[in-house]
């Protein structure tokens, strides 16, 4: 039975997210001061202390969920949790796998985040692009809910396809506020437009895909020390030119998130551990498989309470 490594996406971030780990663990602080040098401000202020209101601004916030990410991992593994088989990585996420499997350099991660969340944001005027959460619809109601409500020159897809009931839609605000109430009338049982700074894996995102592209090309990425499960193909990637095509085409295609889980457990992931802050992804790999084991690592009681965990595991198997 396999481990996978999972890290999570924007929407993780809360003020004081990293900062015990910082306190209590050198090779976390170590994490958040390379960070901070790399990107020329204290992020790990903005982590540990706020305010809210800064740390939400998606140039923001892409880093700093990334820098925690990372820093938990290391806190993990100086902690002597097991090497993972597989990593995997909720949209912005996949960078922190990406770290985690030696393909890219914590420096330039966070640099190319930062740019990411910036040209995310500058690729559609403020309010002309929405997101909703979609609960209890299947993908094939929701992409023809999708086509119906846009109209010509609009944009409405699914963007993150979470699990088998839960899907989140992008697009042009007014496409998306004509696909809720049709969403409802099909048989969905909530369709609820989300808080959120840009309409994130769609099509109006070509834009910043193609800056982000140019950055893309100038960071070196190594091949990867363990397997990754990608977003955009729920396929399987070992090598960095893959990793780095995967990234570019992340920007406007959806999150294919329940996918992903189901080729982690084809491969053989019967435990996965959510690092960096929330549990929101082990709550959606539950949803998928079921029968998964699903952990976390964010601050010290997590990551004790994931080893020794992990250390039964092991002991159990090594008896069977």
């Amino acid at each position: 039975m396999s481990l996978a490594f999972i890290f999570p996406g924007q929407g993780s971030q809360a003020p004081g997210m990293g900062r015990e780990l910082a306190e209590k663990y050198p090779a976390a602080r170590e994490v958040f001061e390379e960070a901070d040098e790399a990107l020329g401000f204290k992020l790990s202020r903005l982590c540990f202390e706020g305010p809210a209101e800064e740390l939400q601004l998606t140039e923001n916030t892409q880093p700093a969920i990334l820098a925690t990410s990372v820093a938990a991992l290391r806190a993990a593994e100086g902690e002597g949790l097991p090497r993972p088989d597989f990593v995997a990585g909720h949209s912005l996420g996949e960078y922190s796998a990406l770290v985690a499997a030696g393909a890219l350099s914590l420096r330039d991660a966070v640099s190319v985040v930062r740019k990411r969340g910036r040209y995310m944001q500058e690729a559609v005027p403020v309010g002309a692009g929405a997101m909703a959460a979609v609960i209890g619809a299947d993908i094939e109601t929701v992409e023809a809910v999708c086509k119906e409500a846009a109209r010509e020159g609009e944009v409405c897809s699914a963007a993150n396809i979470n699990s088998a009931h839960q899907i989140v839609i992008a697009g042009s605000s007014a496409a998306v506020e004509r696909a809720l109430p049709l969403l409802k009338e099909r048989g969905a049982k909530r369709a609820i437009p989300l808080k959120v700074s840009a309409p994130f894996h769609c099509a109006l995102m070509l834009p910043a895909q193609e800056r982000l592209a140019a950055d893309l090309d100038r960071v070196e990425f190594n091949d990867l020390s363990v397997p990754l499960v990608t977003n955009v193909d729920a396929a399987v990637i070992r090598t960095g030119a893959e990793a780095r095509a995967a990234l570019v085409r992340q920007v406007s295609s959806p999150v294919r998130w329940r996918e992903s889980v189901e080729v982690l457990w084809r491969e053989g992931a019967r435990t996965f551990v959510e690092v960096g802050p929330g549990k929101v992804l082990g709550g959606l790999v539950r949803h998928t498989t079921h029968d998964a084991r699903a952990l976390h690592v964010e601050d010290a009681a997590s990551l004790e309470a994931t080893r020794a965990a992990l250390e039964a595991v092991a002991e159990a198997a090594a008896g069977d």
